[in-house]
């Protein structure tokens, strides 16, 4: 199954021939070259005439839109299922790009090389002298329309890197580390994602796009929790799996502190195409019944309780403990019992194999039963502490603590002759639809709630909140979300400098504030809209 696909452009003698050879050398990544699928696709050996490639090239553009790339790729990769990681020597066109990403989605990364105009020359004219170009003069060469624009892929693509003052092996180097290409250390370790907010934060988008460096997905918390991934034509959402569920082909295990509702349960493994094999649920994993579900429409009247049943199930799981029928787990559930197991067991055997897990949270912070604002709060700790606990995981096989935080927290609805809590500064929609420049209904479409679609109160950004939930939580990284809500230049941004100055003063302040690098930075809600600035 392929993995990775990397893109590459830049003009000629900017060095991808280069990179390509030593991605395929030392990370044996299968390396197509464009001039290869011009071949298969006009049924003819072109490899010799710089000319003639740049003409055929430039007709399958036109009349494909540049789709032609992806459709010999597709081809080839039918014809190759074994391979895992594809680059890409090279892109030239802007459709050419938009046609894989679309296809591909997180999967591709696009890697632009440059160099100024001298040093371009320089090099073209040593590979003339060596035979390598049939081209006499570099100015010939770029005299073609699409390699004459041919640096405006910069402004769209995930890495640039200018080539003059580097040697082959730092242009490898800066490349694989941007793109987190690289040989794992195989001892097992933990990293946990949890909300530093009210929930809402935006983590499953964020586990979304972290879950193919992972071995194992573990999810806790229950169905009142709904975690969005954006996919098309429309996002999904995920109630009881992992949000990566459908992003990667990591085992998936539910905690014995979860709480299920079977019917969704079922629903979303058959939706998510999940094979009994893939799925691990702990014996003693909570069962919601209906009773539970009934039992909690006054909290959905007083507090803005989701109405899940989730609270009913585990105080029912404490004072069913002197019934003479205690309350069903999953081991007492005949549809489950594929999937039953312990997962203590799961995880020793995964720290044994240097398996590489990512536990996530669901909620957020400021909604945790003992350090939230009580009692408009859940019915769980939403620290990552109480996520631990809840999965069977100890303290020291941690190894990062993501905390997501939104640019402006939400919290759901009030309930009629009721309120669902303290939210500081709460402002409205109207009033961020003024600042991000966002339509109100676009807004509105995108802040209703996951679980139970109510729309959702605003506020300003709780620095207050912040630091609480930092001291908590004891974050190694920061994952900020609802950047485009700053700044309408904030949506197109593909890297850290694109970023409007305000946005990166904000993110600053947050960094001073948590103590904690801010790592992964969500732009708008989309497959290529996460700035990634880890040193993990």
């Amino acid at each position: 199954m392929i993995e990775k696909i990397v893109l590459l452009s830049g003009p000629i003698g900017c060095g991808k021939s280069t990179l390509a050879e030593r991605l395929s050398s030392r990370f044996n990544m299968s390396i197509l070259k464009t001039r290869i699928l011009l071949g298969r696709r006009v049924g003819a050996s072109l490899s010799g005439d710089r000319k003639a490639l740049q003409a055929a090239g430039e007709r399958l553009d036109k009349t494909t839109g540049g789709v032609w790339v992806l459709d010999e790729l597709q081809k080839w990769l039918q014809e190759h299922r074994g391979v895992s990681a594809v680059g890409i020597d090279s892109v030239r066109i802007k459709g050419q790009i938009e046609a894989l990403r679309k296809a591909f989605g997180p999967k591709v990364s696009h890697v632009h090389l440059t160099a100024p105009q001298q040093e371009l020359e320089k090099r073209y004219k040593r590979r003339h002298r060596l035979g390598k170009e049939s081209t006499r003069t570099y100015t010939e060469a770029r005299d073609d329309p699409t390699e004459q624009q041919i640096e405006s892929l910069a402004n769209t693509a995930d890495v640039v890197i200018d080539t003059k003052r580097c040697t082959p092996e730092d242009v490898l180097v800066r490349v694989t580390s941007h793109l987190n290409v690289r040989q794992m250390d195989r001892r097992g370790y933990v990293d946990v994602l949890i909300g530093g907010q009210y929930g809402s934060e935006g983590k499953g988008h964020v586990v979304a796009y972290l879950s193919p460096e992972y071995d194992i997905l573990v999810r806790v918390g229950g169905p009142n929790a709904g975690h969005n991934v954006y996919e098309e034509p429309e996002a999904y959402i995920h109630h009881q799996l992992p949000a990566g569920t459908r992003r990667s082909q990591a085992r998936l295990l539910i905690g014995p502190g979860a709480t299920l509702r079977v019917d969704k349960l079922l629903k979303e493994t058959a939706e998510c195409g999940v094979e009994a094999e893939r799925l691990y649920i702990d014996a003693n994993t909570m069962i919601i019944s209906e009773d539970d579900i009934r039992a909690e429409e006054q909290g959905v009247r007083a507090i803005g309780s989701t109405g899940q049943g989730v609270g009913a199930a585990m105080a029912r799981r404490i004072m069913g403990r002197f019934d003479s029928h205690p309350p069903l787990l999953a081991q007492d559930t005949p549809e489950l019992h594929p999937y039953i197991c312990s997962i203590v067991d799961v995880l020793d055997e995964a720290y044994s194999n240097g398996n590489r897990i990512l536990l996530e949270g669901t909620q957020g912070t400021g909604l945790s039963l003992y350090h939230g604002f009580y009692p408009h709060v859940t019915s769980r700790d939403t620290t990552v502490a109480g996520c631990l606990a809840e999965a069977g995981i100890a303290w020291n096989k941690v190894r990062r603590v993501i905390m997501v935080c939104r640019t402006y927290p939400i919290r759901v609805q009030n309930p009629p002759n009721g309120t669902s809590g303290f939210l500081s500064q709460e402002i409205s929609w109207p009033e961020i639809s003024r600042r991000s420049k966002i339509s109100l209904p676009a807004l509105l479409k995108l802040e209703t709630t996951s679980t139970t679609h109510r729309e959702r109160r605003v506020g300003e950004f709780d620095w207050g909140l912040l630091r609480k939930s930092a001291i908590l939580n004891g974050p190694t990284d920061i994952a900020l979300t609802f950047t485009d809500y700053l700044s309408p230049k904030n949506s197109q941004a593909k890297r850290f400098d694109q970023l409007h100055l305000d946005t990166i003063n904000f993110i600053q302040e947050v960094e001073r504030v948590t103590g904690a690098p801010v790592s992964l930075i969500s732009t708008r809600f989309n497959y290529r809209s996460i700035i990634d600035r880890r040193r993990w």
